[in-house]
C-alpha cells in the first residue's frame, strides 16, 4: 500500500468511526468496508483519546472536589470515580457520533414486534420506544459500571482495550453474518476482505498485551488478551440475535455489537482485576 493510499485509508476509517472532520470523499464507505480488518487499530486510537480524557477529567474533578471539600464535606472518593466514568462513556458516545448507540436503540425498538418486516421498519424510523431506551441505557450503564469499578491503575489500558474489543467484535459479526437487507450493513458484508480478518485479531493482541504485561505480571497481559477476545463470542451471540430479529446482520446490528462488546469488556476488566490483584 502506497503512502498516499495508506493516509487515505486511515482518514476514511477515522471519518467513518468518529466525528473527527477529515474531509473524506464519497467513496469512504467502500474504503472503510474493504479495510475493516484495521478497525482494531482505529479502536486503539479512539480508546487512547478516551483514556486520555478519563485521566484528564479525573485530575480536574479531583482538584475541584478538593477545593469544594475545604468548605463542604463531600464523599470525594465516590465522586472522583463517578464523574470521570460518566463523562468518559459520554465522551466515547459523542466521539463516535452516537451512530453505534443509535443501532442499539434500533435493536431495542425492534425487540418484541411480531414479524421481521415490522422490526425492519421500526429500526429505520426516527423514533425511540420504551424497549429501545431501556436496552440502550442498560448497556451503557454496564459500560459505566465497569469503568467505575475497574482498578484505577489499569483504567487507561482498560479503556483502550475495550475499544479494540468493540471494533474486533464488529469485524467478527461482519465475518460470520449474512445481510438482512440492502443497505450500509450489506456493503460491509460484501466488501470486507474476509481473508484479511485474521489480521484484526493479531493487531488486537499486539496492542492489548503490552498494556498489562509491562506491569511486571505476564499473567495480566494474558488476562487482558483473553478479555478482549471475549468479544468474539459476543459477536457470535449478536449475530444470532440479529438473525432472529432482522433475519440477518444490518448496519444497526454492527453498531449495537460495538456498544455491547465495549460494555462486556469493561465489566470483565473490573471483575478480573479485582480477583487477580
Amino acid at each position: 500500500m502506497s503512502p498516499v493510499k495508506t493516509i487515505k485509508t486511515f482518514r476514511d476509517l477515522l471519518s467513518f468511526l468518529t466525528i473527527i472532520p477529515l474531509g473524506g470523499k464519497e467513496d469512504f464507505i467502500f474504503t472503510t468496508a474493504e479495510n475493516m480488518y484495521l478497525f482494531p487499530l482505529i479502536g486503539a486510537f479512539i480508546g487512547l483519546l478516551g483514556a486520555t480524557y478519563f485521566v484528564g477529567s479525573s485530575v480536574i474533578v479531583g482538584f475541584l472536589l478538593g477545593l469544594v471539600n475545604l468548605v463542604v464535606a463531600l464523599p470525594t472518593g465516590f465522586l472522583v470515580k463517578l464523574f470521570p466514568a460518566t463523562m468518559t462513556v459520554a465522551f466515547l458516545l459523542v466521539l463516535t457520533g452516537l451512530q453505534h448507540f443509535d443501532g442499539l436503540i434500533d435493536l431495542g425498538n425492534a425487540v418484541g414486534l411480531r414479524n421481521v418486516h415490522d422490526r425492519k421498519m421500526v429500526a429505520h424510523a426516527w423514533t425511540v420506544t420504551y424497549s429501545g431506551a431501556v436496552l440502550a441505557l442498560v448497556v451503557e450503564f454496564a459500560a459505566f459500571a465497569g469503568l467505575f469499578f475497574v482498578n484505577p491503575v489499569f483504567a487507561f489500558g482498560a479503556i483502550i482495550a475495550a475499544e479494540v474489543a468493540a471494533k474486533l467484535a464488529m469485524v467478527t459479526i461482519v465475518w460470520v453474518g449474512k445481510p438482512s437487507h440492502k443497505g450500509l450493513g450489506s456493503i460491509f458484508l460484501s466488501k470486507a476482505k474476509k481473508k484479511h480478518n485474521i489480521i484484526a485479531y493479531i493487531i488486537a493482541v499486539l496492542i492489548v498485551y503490552p498494556f498489562f504485561a509491562l506491569t511486571g505480571n505476564p499473567l495480566l497481559g494474558l488476562a487482558g488478551v483473553g478479555i478482549v477476545l471475549v468479544s468474539i463470542p459476543v459477536a457470535f451471540g449478536m449475530e444470532k440475535v440479529s438473525e432472529g430479529v432482522f433475519g440477518g446482520v444490518s448496519g444497526d446490528m454492527i453498531g449495537a455489537t460495538n456498544e455491547v462488546a465495549r460494555a462486556v469488556t469493561l465489566v470483565l476488566f473490573a471483575v478480573v482485576l479485582m480477583v487477580m490483584l
